[in-house]
């Protein structure tokens, strides 16, 4: 309930009971037009909740959104269907009985969504265990399955549900799902050979051909191009944007695979599937008599292969027609209208019999396979056709309209009974209201003998040809001057300006409806597994008179019909704004229409026919006590005394009132919104008194325990902080005295006084040493002293360290580098100790490409390498001597010459003044820089 009288005015009131106006359709429709601006699409009628589509999303069906309406009180927050699907469910539980939600409304107003939101609330909201989960997921997945065999695009609805159902969700004890029925109704199979303009055939056809992967559309002998198929584009609407073909097949192959359907079964399903669309292709000539003939087609190669049917026997099933003449059976020949017309009648009966098998292997999977120790209860979930008015109205349209007769005069019924229980058993007086009873309009299309139905089974088994006209004339003698029907014939001159002289018109409870007049054999023979179990060889023969369609349906509604009597019933009403699905855009003559077809004013004027307001009196005291002071803030009696000192003290008057056993009933809805705005302004009051008095004592409260804190927290610190500093000293005094005990004797052996302080001795040099360890290998200096205690260990230690050192450079060293080294080594074996320069080439890098050709050496630069590595290619490392000072040779026999070296300031040779070859090399004063190593070589001395 909005909770001022100015939200009322501006979204209208959540429920329609509390209306003043309740008996005009114009203030019923202005209160459904406020919510809707406001995006309010919910009102309740008491307990009935009305919907109306947005078409659009409003972001009201989260998890959050769940949890908020779960086990809440059904009017305490405002409606919606999770507040419908809670009270059901919770009612279930507690009165531990059978319910059922009626969901109705037109084609696209939003059934089946209502439906999925039901399903998944209940997902959400039951307990859960491994079991009750996989029973859960099977119930969510069933939906995309049947709506992929069931649905398809209208121009009403992108998705509208061709076919009624009827779905049980079976719970246990404490409330776990654990199992389902379905049960469907009436699926417009004609719908797989014909489609009007701007419509489709089921979702299935085209999730096929566009999702299929491609090796399963080899195998089916389809195309992905719904174009090639004539029974998909008659409608010349194969494509929808609002679709997705592609997506829903994947969400379909999963749905199969975890309600557990095995893959043969699969297999043979989609072979049906694409059977009927190699059917639709199948085309037939006319030879000479005027028979029908068949090419050998690749449709028939095809419906042969998937179906298991030879070939020849699926030529003459769709050419002939087999006459049973006493013990013969003989075949008579088809025209090609009449082959066209057992063609498309072949299709219909493979998918409906298809779809019914489908069903049964959903029920399966979803039965109940928890023990039964204990007592299930059931919510049934009845999701039904909308009354439907097209231009033209066919025997679907019929079979959809008497249905929904149906249901009004079960709503009606079960509305009143309701009702008038609750009245009685409250010891409340019974008001009769008046209302429209569509008995009349039942009984016409179902009485025996008389009705519509019987007339159209005479028709249908009756010797000889019967054709439309003669089923109307039939219609006419039985029907003539019934109220509720007329035709062509039996009208005035005015009304005979309307119908066609084929039509029939009804005057249903929701308007005016004009009417049309509106291969079993082959299949038997089928190796498709699934086909074989919907055409058994064991079915009754056509000896045996068999039943219409129409009967079957006018049966099945029948059982429908005892099951809901025997539940308790609770009803979602659907209604959609306008007829060009835009959002925002609120049609009143449409939703006037809808207003009355589904019943509204009548479910209204019931439950305003003795009181618009009830509560129990525990609900009612709770809310309203704080307006008397009396029963503020707590009432010491029964709930009942306590509402009755309440109303007396707000001044309800007698005829306003009625004090029932359990509940209050207040008779006008004026007398409720005054009590609820003088609560209004009680609850600013009221609050406004206990803030200041909480306040208050949220205040004082804080500062006494704000101050009893401090104190003690002073209290406790100060006694700490002593604690510690006394604990501090004690513990240094002991450290010092162990510490100067311990240096005393730190020159003895090891012993408990001395103990402590050689470990800190050891811990410190440790520490120091870590921090000054040696860099390189040859750092012979940086090694810390240690003290005695620590000699043998520093020695152990210096050595490791040495060691590691070395193991790091060598695992350092390159192969290259390596090679360097091992003739650098060399280099040092022939020069060391001899040549004046050597020195200063030792940290110069050994390079091998420092060699310039020639057979002999007189000058180079790089002089040791290049003697060096001469020493390597020859293999011989002795061959080279150093000479200093002076070098005597023989000139030639007899005659000696001197060469004398010497170092100067810059480099020359000279005769000397005693005759010899002086010699003088510039003395290095650095250490020659990379690559700049010169040296003239004094003597080669070979041996």
């Amino acid at each position: 309930m909005e909770g001022s009288l100015t939200a009322r005015d501006r979204v209208g009131i959540q429920d329609f009971v509390l209306l003043d106006a309740y008996t005009s359709e114009s203030a019923v429709l202005d209160n459904l037009r406020k919510r809707f601006n406001e995006n309010l699409i919910y009102t309740y009628i008491g307990t009935l909740l009305v919907s109306v589509n947005p078409y659009k999303e409003l972001g009201i069906y989260t998890k959050k959104q769940m949890d908020i309406y779960m086990g809440v009180n059904f009017f305490e927050l405002p409606p919606h269907i999770y507040a419908l699907a809670d009270n059901v469910y919770r009612t279930m539980l507690t009165e531990t009985n059978n319910h059922f939600i009626l969901i109705s409304g037109e084609s696209g107003a939003g059934k089946t969504e209502a439906s999925k939101k039901i399903l998944q609330f209940y997902a959400v909201s039951c307990p859960s265990t491994k079991l009750l989960d996989n029973v859960r997921d099977r119930l969510l997945l069933s939906n995309p399955v049947l709506e992929a065999f069931g649905n398809a695009k209208t121009l009403k609805n992108d998705n509208s549900s061709r076919f009624g159902k009827y779905m049980d969700i079976q719970f246990d004890h404490m409330g776990g799902a654990v199992g389902g029925h379905i049960l469907s109704y009436l699926l417009e199979k004609s719908r797989v050979v014909h489609q009007n303009h701007g419509e489709r055939s089921f979702h299935i056809f085209y999730q096929l051909v566009e999702g299929g992967e491609e090796d399963l559309l080899r195998w089916l002998g389809l195309e992905r191009n719904c174009q090639c198929y004539s029974y998909l584009v008659q409608g010349e609407c194969a494509k929808v944007s609002s679709v997705n073909d592609k997506s829903d097949w994947k969400t379909v192959r999963k749905a199969l695979s975890v309600i557990e359907f095995s893959e043969s079964n699969i297999e043979s399903l989609f072979a049906i599937i694409a059977s009927v669309l190699h059917l639709g292709n199948v085309t037939f000539v006319a030879d000479s008599q005027g028979y029908a003939t068949l090419n050998n087609s690749p449709e028939i190669h095809w419906l042969s292969k998937l179906l298991g049917i030879p070939a020849q026997v699926i030529q003459v099933g769709l050419t002939h027609r087999k006459i049973e003449a006493r013990s013969e059976e003989v075949l008579s020949p088809f025209t090609v209208d009449q082959a066209v017309y057992a063609k498309d009648a072949l299709a219909k009966a493979i998918y409906g019999r298809t779809f019914t098998w489908l069903v049964n292997e959903l029920n399966e999977s979803l039965a109940n396979k928890v023990s039964d120790l204990f007592q299930k209860t059931v919510i049934g979930l009845l999701d039904i056709y909308g009354f439907e008015v097209f231009s033209v109205n066919s025997f679907e349209q019929f079979c959809i309209n008497y249905c929904n007769e149906k249901l009004q005069q079960l709503f009606i019924q079960l509305t009143l009974k309701s009702e008038q229980e609750e009245y009685e058993m409250e010891g409340i007086e019974w008001e009769s209201v008046p209302y429209f009873n569509n008995k009349i309009i039942c009984d016409l299309v179902e009485a025996k003998f008389k009705g519509i139905i019987s007339v159209l089974d005479e028709e249908c088994l009756r010797p000889g040809e019967a054709t439309d006209m003669t089923f109307l004339e039939k219609l006419e003698e039985k029907m003539g001057g019934h109220a509720h029907f007329v035709t062509h014939k039996l009208a005035d001159q005015k009304t005979r300006k309307t119908l066609e002289r084929g039509d029939f018109r009804l005057l249903h409870y929701a308007g005016e409806v004009t009417y049309k007049i509106f291969h079993l054999q082959v299949m038997r023979q089928s190796k498709n597994a699934i086909v074989k179990h919907c055409f058994p060889s064991t079915e009754p023969d056509s000896k045996k008179r068999p039943e219409t369609v129409a009967t079957q349906f006018k049966s099945s509604l029948v059982g429908l019909t005892e099951i809901l009597m025997s539940k308790e019933p609770w009803y979602v009403r659907c209604m959609k704004p306008n007829e060009g699905k835009k959002p925002g855009l609120f049609d009143d003559v449409l939703v006037r229409h809808q207003v009355k077809y589904l019943g509204l004013m009548e479910h209204l004027r019931v439950r305003r026919a003795g009181f618009a307001y009830r509560r129990r009196y525990e609900i009612f005291l709770q809310r309203y006590k704080p307006l008397c002071p009396d029963t503020w803030p707590n009432w010491k009696g029964t709930a009942a005394e306590g509402v009755e000192c309440l109303v007396k003290h707000l001044g309800y008057k007698p005829d306003e009132y009625k004090m029932g056993r359990t509940k209050i009933f207040i008779r006008h809805p004026r007398t409720l919104f005054a009590t609820e705005d003088a609560f209004e302004v009680c609850k600013h009051e009221l609050a406004t008194r206990i803030q200041a008095k909480y306040k208050g004592y949220r205040v004082k409260g804080d500062y006494m325990r704000q101050r009893q804190a401090a104190t003690k927290i002073e209290t406790c610190w100060r006694g700490m902080k002593a604690r510690r500093e006394r604990e501090k000293r004690a513990w240094a005094v002991k450290v010092i005295k162990r510490f100067i005990k311990g240096f005393m004797t730190r020159n003895q052996p090891a012993c408990v006084d001395n103990t402590e302080y050689l470990a800190f001795v050891r811990q410190n040099y440790l520490t120091r040493l870590k921090e000054n360890l040696p860099k390189t290998v040859v750092d012979k200096n940086t090694w810390l002293t240690p003290p005695p205690i620590m000699q043998e260990a520093s020695q152990m230690l210096r050595k490791l360290y040495t060691r590691h050192m070395v193991r790091r450079y060598v695992q350092g060293i390159m192969t290259e580098r390596k090679a360097q080294l091992q003739i650098k080594g060399l280099t040092s074996s022939i020069f060391k100790g001899t040549k004046e320069n050597y020195p200063h080439s030792v940290g110069i890098p050994f390079v091998d490409t420092r060699i310039s050709k020639g057979d002999l050496v007189l000058q180079c630069d790089y002089l040791f390498e290049a003697l060096t590595k001469l020493c390597l290619v020859a293999n011989k490392h002795n061959f080279i001597k150093v000479v200093q000072g002076s070098v005597k040779f023989d000139i030639q026999p007899g005659r000696e010459g001197f060469v004398d070296f010497k170092s100067g300031q810059e480099t020359m040779i000279y005769r000397a003044k005693n005759g010899h070859l002086m010699v003088v090399s510039m003395k290095l004063k650095t250490v020659w820089p990379f690559n700049s190593q010169n040296e003239q070589i004094h003597f080669l001395n070979y041996y």
